[in-house]
């Protein structure tokens, strides 16, 4: 096998699709970040909403981050992150193998294939976080997740109560399931990370005292409608919103320079002060954005989120 190589200047950005994902944000992001960041004088970043990674690889590329961490309760997508980031080329050949198959297939055969992939993915759902070894099943499985997720409808990841995957097919007559030069990118600029499966509970707040940490975590919905969070099995609700502040503010008062996202819940409701009670002693600012509001697929318009930090 010969090792497959892009130019190093070649910028990198996500290879999933992810709901929410922060690349259509990042503009409105920039002026918040904190001016050390900016500057170059923080070198340290933390993320414990991974997810698809945008604000990670932006802040890589454009400031030179010596080190990070990365987090997600998702051991599946650490796990793809993982691979990326120590075993791109092999994953690359995987992909293609698999991307060969179904670009011959007719649509009929294309849906038979998706639930195929999908029912042998299921068959053996990851447990525990044992990543040190990316043997083979490891990557072949990366690589099923990678094309389900280009390949199922609207690039969901999202998990039923038992932990495994449920999305339907997706119809769409030349998806890109293996960009190679992006994937190699991701690699190099993963090469400064620490990637690991923890809840956000468990990281020791003394570890981020001189970093930057961006928080993106699932939205907390606008309506009943509007609600998508299921990218693990446990649903990230108001109780967990609130054990996310609790957490926040040690950051901060461990010496953490803290930015996070979330819904304006005065889109829908003026008088809803959920998120001014629960971080009155921060800073909050609202930027737009374009998101859906209910399910109907016309209803998408620019909309206020919040941008949360402990720094003016």
């Amino acid at each position: 096998m010969h090792p497959l190589r892009v130019p190093k200047k070649l910028p990198a950005g996500p290879f999933l699709k992810w709901a929410g994902g922060k690349t259509q944000l990042l503009k409105q992001l920039q002026p918040y970040l904190h001016a050390g960041m900016k500057q170059g004088q923080v070198k340290e970043y933390c993320e414990p909403f991974l997810g698809g990674g945008a604000v990670f690889f932006h802040l890589a590329q454009k400031y030179k981050l010596k080190s990070a961490t990365l987090y997600d309760i998702n051991r599946e997508l650490v796990l793809v992150y993982r691979v990326v980031q120590d075993k791109v080329d092999e994953l690359i050949y995987a992909l293609q193998a698999i991307a060969g198959k179904y670009s011959k297939l007719n649509e009929e055969k294309r849906k038979a294939f998706f639930y195929r992939v999908r029912k042998d993915y299921n068959r053996t759902p990851l447990r525990g976080d044992s990543f040190k070894r990316l043997e083979s099943k490891r990557i072949a499985r990366a690589a099923e997740m990678l094309f389900l997720n280009r390949t199922c409808y609207n690039g969901l990841f999202r998990l039923n109560s038992k932990g495994l995957f449920n999305v339907p097919f997706g119809k769409y007559a030349n998806p890109r399931i293996c960009n190679i030069k992006n994937l190699q990118a991701a690699s190099r600029c993963l090469q400064v990370a620490e990637i690991r499966v923890c809840d956000f509970g468990k990281i020791k707040p003394a570890s981020v005292r001189d970093s930057f940490v961006y928080l993106d975590p699932p939205y907390r919905p606008l309506s009943k409608t509007s609600s998508f969070n299921s990218y693990h099995h446990t649903p990230f609700n108001d109780t967990e919103q609130i054990r996310l502040a609790k957490m926040v503010k040690k950051f901060a008062r461990a010496g953490a320079r803290v930015l996070l996202s979330n819904s304006d819940p005065r889109n829908t409701n003026p008088k809803d002060d959920f998120f001014e009670k629960l971080y009155k002693d921060f800073q909050i600012n609202r930027v737009r954005a374009g998101r859906l509001i209910n399910s109907n697929g016309q209803a998408r318009a620019l909309i206020n989120e919040l941008v949360i930090t402990n720094y003016r």
